[in-house]
Formats: structure tokens, C-alpha cells, sequence
């Protein structure tokens, strides 16, 4: 699998790091990230590339980072084809879930849930707010877990990619 990776100057180090890691896991990284430090970038120049490759079919998955990460999933969002989900870091739900009606105790359920029912092809983390550590633990359980392709969940992926709502 080829991963889209890219970032501002907030999430810098730790892309490369992350590319590092990926590589070593046996993940094809292409970097639209900056080659340089430069605490003035815009992270639109940055992202929207690395969105414009997972929508073209040029890599399979993407990841970016950013300071929050809000502002880099909503780039990436713009570009048809991207699904992009926000991930900051464990979590557990507070309501039992539709998957069966028990409580969810994974901590990193959230992030399945983007693929297994958004089927999530981009995830934006916020640089300020995940440690490496944890941002390597997340991005590889996020690639290996696959979309559901259940009926519902296809439907409703139609109607985000199509913009038809009814």
C-alpha cells in the first residue's frame, strides 16, 4: 500500500519519523510534506496535494498532520474522492454503539469506526495533541482496519462522495 504522508511545520518531525516508521512496516510513504522547517507555511500547500493523490488513485491511503488537524482534514475534504476523519487520540464512547449495543471499552474504537463505516481513505492528526508513540499505534491500526462494505454504510458513502442526499 502507497500512503500519502504530509504536514505544516507543526507536525514536521514527526511526519518524518512517522515515514521512518511506515517504511520499516512494510508501507510504500510518498511525502508531500516540506523538504524544510519553515514556521510560515500554509498547510493548504502542503495537504491539498497529498488529498489530490489519494483521490487520483495515485496512493491508497493519506495521512497529514497539522497543529490541530482541523484545518488539514477540511482541506483534504474539499477534494472529491477524500474522506478524511480527525483522530487526536484514545477515546472511549459514553453510549453504548450500534455494533451489537454494548459499551464500547476500546480505546481506539473511534478510529475503526472511520474505516470500518466512513471508510476513511485520509486521517488528520493534530501534531500538538498525540505523542509519537501513540500517532505510530494509531496509524497502523488505522491501515490494517478494513471498510465493512455493508450495505448501509456503502449507501451512505455514495451520498457523501455524490453530493445526492435524497
Amino acid at each position: 500500500m502507497t500512503v500519502a504522508l504530509s504536514t505544516d511545520h507543526a507536525g514536521f518531525d514527526a511526519v518524518r519519523k512517522l515515514a521512518e516508521f511506515l517504511e520499516l512496516n512494510g508501507y510504500r510513504c510518498k511525502s508531500f510534506a516540506p523538504t524544510e522547517m519553515n514556521s510560515d507555511d500554509d498547510y493548504p500547500d502542503f495537504i491539498r496535494p497529498a488529498a489530490e493523490a489519494v483521490a487520483s488513485g495515485e496512493c491508497e491511503r493519506g495521512i497529514i498532520m497539522g497543529g490541530s488537524g482541523q484545518g488539514e482534514a477540511m482541506v483534504a475534504n474539499r477534494v472529491r474522492g477524500v474522506r478524511c476523519a480527525v483522530y487526536y487520540g484514545p477515546a472511549h464512547a459514553v453510549a453504548p454503539l450500534d455494533t451489537g449495543g454494548t459499551q464500547a471499552t476500546d480505546f481506539f474504537e473511534i478510529l475503526r469506526l472511520s474505516r470500518q463505516h466512513n471508510d476513511a481513505n485520509m486521517i488528520s492528526f493534530g501534531a500538538r495533541f498525540v505523542n509519537q508513540e501513540s500517532l505510530e499505534q494509531a496509524v497502523l491500526l488505522w491501515l490494517k482496519t478494513p471498510f465493512s462494505g455493508e450495505e448501509r454504510h456503502v449507501r451512505r458513502i455514495q451520498k457523501i462522495d455524490t453530493g445526492n442526499n435524497g
